[in-house]
């Protein structure tokens, strides 16, 4: 006759396979986010190049208020506009937000394609950090 496990030895599995859980869940979490980072400065650099594609065609960049939505749709009174620059619509980044995008970009430059990151609050480190175009 077969005799079944003791509570004793069903805690003790329980407590292995606790604590396993508890060293592998934080590293595979950890190469996760940083895939999610890695997606969205992939896709910021697409979003470079379609913005570079519009400028050789309209001879600027779209204004803030065009966004980056004008790399898709045809903006009002935009001419020449030889688009659509994205094969399709504009993605979201990684964590299901859509990308910023300012016209002068507030750090100098002619303009500035973001991701607020996991927390979709300006600022931050590690997952939460932005992640900004060049």
């Amino acid at each position: 006759m077969s005799r079944g496990f003791t509570l004793f030895e069903l805690l003790i599995v329980f407590a292995i396979l606790s604590l396993l859980a508890g060293v592998v869940a934080p590293r595979f979490l950890e190469r996760h986010s940083g895939a999610h980072a890695q997606a969205a400065r992939a896709q910021i650099e697409l979003l470079e190049k379609a913005l570079d594609q519009y400028r050789m065609d309209a001879r600027h960049y779209p204004s803030s208020e065009q966004g980056l939505a004008a790399l898709h749709t045809a903006p009002a009174g935009a001419t020449p506009w030889r688009g659509p620059y994205l094969k399709r619509a504009l993605p979201a980044d990684p964590w299901g937000r859509p990308y910023g995008y300012e016209r002068p970009g507030s750090d100098g430059r002619e303009y500035r394609v973001y991701s607020l990151g996991a927390d979709g609050l300006p600022g931050g480190s590690g997952d939460n950090a932005d992640l900004v175009s060049r």
